[in-house]
């Protein structure tokens, strides 16, 4: 069967677009000339409980056209959860290019049609202590989005891409960590407010000039072969000198920054403004950027009480957060009620291994299997050879290699580059401003058919967040 030459060309400009528009309106002619726009109408398929579905919608517009407010409540704080019908399957979302089924798009209409009523009425008709319990009960019961960024050295400018593409939409989560590269890129939008975010996108505001200076001069002084006063320069010119708790005050985004321990009785940790509000930022992604061999550990710093800065945690030393926790899902479900998590994955060792195809075939899903079954040795050889350490400084690097094998590295949306040979061979090269406008578009252009997918799977707990925020104005007039 010959391929429409249309659809070429229009691929053609999808994969060359210079702004989310001029993709959106390629992908949907695509769509209309492949039939996708017309399967997104029809509601009945086998990769979702449209029954459901369906009953849910006419219920919830029935009862806000009604004003049954009593039922509406009692609807969405006991019905309301994040997959609900399997209506976020991906495979739901690689038929068409623009979305999904209409069915799922009006269902998520009316919850949040519904939460904007129930947050306008007046006093009298949601009194307003019921109002806020409502709100936070059932937000919390819904769980947060956040975004994570991977470690992946220079291959990390890549991320400043995908929030680029993400904060344009207005879909960039206010809960963001980074490992790593990735912490650098989350510390320097963590510490910027909403008007200054545009200017970190520009080539020549982000200057990465921290690998060049490779030497065994280094090496042999037990500092890595790089150069770490060289690395702490790069990051302070890009992360503004604010505390975690300093800079959630600026922005209202929360950046968290996972560090490695360096020494076998310390455990991995994610730092943000909850459980170190005085810790500096810089310091902190400093410290995930120190990857063994190349940096040496870094101690952390914090703001004293009386406003110096001074060592936090003296006895301990921190390094690459990638090591333990390259996705710290556990972390950030604990702490900040994440249950769900956009992956933009730049580590040079688990690209290979990450695909944009669902193993609906059986070839895809033999592949699949050999990749768990490879993982599964890998974990088991290595646990072996834990176990038969007998010097603290094997235990630790097997301990290393370990974690490092067997981590997640994916979430529930994962977003990555194309797997170029160019790439790899970037990893640690100082960017040009060409490179770093080269990285930024690659970063947008993988996140553009991922948008509509991100909008539908964040659209409840953002709709959420915007009236706690506006809640929470109100509580302080």
């Amino acid at each position: 069967m010959k391929t429409d030459p249309r659809l070429r060309e229009l691929e053609t400009v999808m994969d060359q677009a210079a702004d989310y528009a001029e993709w959106r309106g390629a992908a949907e002619e695509h769509d209309q000339l492949t039939g996708a726009r017309e399967w997104m109408g029809e509601t009945e398929s086998e990769n979702y409980d449209w029954r459901m579905l369906k009953s849910r919608t006419e219920l919830l517009r029935r009862l806000r056209r009604k004003g049954d407010i009593s039922r509406l409540v009692f609807y969405l704080h006991e019905e309301l959860h994040g997959n609900l019908g399997n209506m976020a399957n991906p495979v739901l979302y690689s038929r068409a290019k623009t979305g999904t089924k209409r069915l799922i798009t009006a269902y998520l209409d009316e919850v949040v049609d519904a939460l904007e009523v129930l947050f306008g009425l007046d006093e009298a008709a949601l009194p307003r202590a019921r109002k806020i319990r409502f709100f936070r009960q059932a937000a919390h019961s819904f769980g947060r989005s956040a975004l994570v960024l991977s470690g992946g050295a220079t291959l990390g400018l890549f991320h400043l891409g995908v929030i680029k593409a993400l904060w344009s939409e207005g879909l960039l989560p206010i809960i963001l960590s980074g490992s790593s590269a990735g912490s650098i890129v989350a510390s320097i939008v963590a510490t910027h407010d909403d008007g200054e975010l545009t200017g970190i996108f520009d080539p020549g505001y982000v200057k990465m000039e921290a690998w060049r200076d490779f030497g065994l001069d280094h090496f042999f002084k037990g500092r890595g072969l790089g150069n770490i006063d060289k690395l702490r320069r790069a990051i302070n010119r890009n992360v503004r000198r604010f505390t975690f708790e300093e800079a959630f005050e600026r922005t209202g985004r929360v950046v968290n920054v996972s560090v490695s321990p360096a020494d076998p009785n310390q455990f991995p940790r994610l730092l943000n403004f909850h459980n170190a509000p005085n810790v500096y930022v810089r310091r902190a992604s400093l410290a995930s950027c120190a990857l063994p061999g190349l940096f040496p550990p870094v101690v952390l710093q914090a703001k004293s009480f009386s406003g110096h800065a001074v060592p936090y945690m003296p006895r301990s030393s921190w390094q690459d957060g990638s090591l333990k926790m390259d996705v710290p899902k556990n972390h950030l479900s604990r702490m900040h009620n994440v249950n769900h998590f956009i992956v933009s994955q730049t580590n040079p060792h688990v690209l290979p291994f990450l695909s944009d195809r669902h193993p609906e075939s059986s070839v895809l899903f033999f592949l699949e299997l050999i990749k768990s079954t490879a993982r599964v040795n890998v974990e088991h050889i290595l646990d072996r050879l834990r176990q038969h350490a007998d010097s603290p400084a094997l235990s630790l690097a097997l301990d290393k290699a370990h974690a490092v094998a067997t981590q997640t590295y994916s979430g529930d949306i994962t977003i990555f580059p194309a797997r170029q040979a160019g790439n790899i061979l970037q990893t640690f090269a100082d960017p040009t401003p060409e490179q770093v406008a080269s990285f930024v578009t690659d970063g947008e252009r993988a996140t553009w058919p991922l948008i509509e997918r991100i909008r539908n799977t964040t659209r409840i707990s953002r709709a959420f967040e915007r009236c706690l925020v506006r809640l929470d104005r109100r509580a302080r007039r």
